[in-house]
């Protein structure tokens, strides 16, 4: 730890904003399970979503606790192996989702008449499917060329968990077949959902614009305004973590940047989601006046 004054401060944030990830996230889980109301396919996607956010935050805030609370923190190499792994898979689940999200949110505004038929609970499955497949493959690969590289001087890794970039940078092989895999991969998985994002908006932009009234358009861009937000968030960050060069990373910079798309988007989603969500909030005055019966 480079600032011993600011170990017990960070290990207080870190941990407030894990345990408001894992209750936001669980609780997300829970309503969406339990209350009829909520079986359709947009908070199906939101469940797998918080499913993802919890599993993601889980895999970095524990070990990066840790370090905050020791001063010689230490993780095994097949640790690292793992939390790189599992990382991996969360972080781009998580971009995938939010593009099929985006296309529900599309066929939602652009054919509401063909919406439960074009978003069959089948269909659903197989998107959530997919997206775990894309990153099972994505993390596989990378994982397999960065972890089979030679680290043979400092075993210090400059970063708050096992990342491509610092991993990439302290090895002592030739790294260019890997930095280029970690291009390619990075930047063909996040172009394709990020364009995805972008084609459906696009499309529902020009839907909501046909509207005639003012309530109407601000309905319509409501149930898209949560989603949006965090689209934003997740893909700014990624971009600039990711589609670069491998000579343009700064790990110094990029340790704060990651921050956010590792914790603290993770914190945010149930919040920006829904609390401000009216069915979510009604299924949890549902839930909890149920609970209250019982006793």
């Amino acid at each position: 730890m480079d600032y011993p004054k600011l170990q017990i401060p960070l290990f207080i944030f870190f941990l407030l904003i894990y345990l408001i990830t894992l209750v936001g996230n669980i609780g997300i889980i829970i309503v969406t399970k339990i209350d009829a109301r909520l079986h359709t396919p947009m908070y199906f996607f939101l469940r797998n979503l918080s499913i993802v956010d919890v599993g993601y935050s889980t895999a970095i805030a524990p070990k990066l606790l840790t370090i905050f609370m020791r001063k010689h923190s230490t993780i095994s190499f097949t640790g690292c192996t793992t939390q790189f792994f599992f990382v991996a898979i969360f972080v781009t689940t998580e971009g995938c989702l939010l593009a099929v999200m985006a296309y529900d949110r599309f066929t939602a505004i652009c054919n509401p008449l063909q919406y439960f038929v074009t978003m069959s609970m089948k269909f659903c499955i197989l998107l959530v499917i997919a997206s775990y497949a894309c990153s099972f493959i994505n993390s596989t690969v990378q994982t397999i060329l960065i972890f089979n590289l030679n680290f043979c001087g400092s075993n210090t890794i400059n970063h708050f968990f096992c990342d491509a970039p610092p991993m990439l940078q302290l090895s002592c092989s030739d790294t260019q077949l890997a930095h280029f895999m970690h291009f390619i991969l990075s930047t063909v998985i996040a172009l394709t959902t990020f364009l995805t994002v972008l084609i459906s908006y696009i499309a529902i932009v020009i839907a909501i614009l046909k509207i005639s009234s003012t309530q109407g358009r601000y309905k319509a861009f409501s149930t898209c305004a949560s989603h949006l937000a965090t689209v934003t968030i997740f893909f700014g960050t990624i971009f600039f973590m990711y589609i670069r060069p491998g000579s343009n990373f700064s790990l110094d910079k990029d340790k704060i940047i990651s921050v956010f798309y590792t914790l603290v988007i993770s914190s945010l989603n149930p919040l920006i989601y829904s609390l401000r969500n009216k069915e979510v909030k009604d299924a949890v005055s549902r839930m909890l006046d149920k609970i209250m019966l019982l006793k």
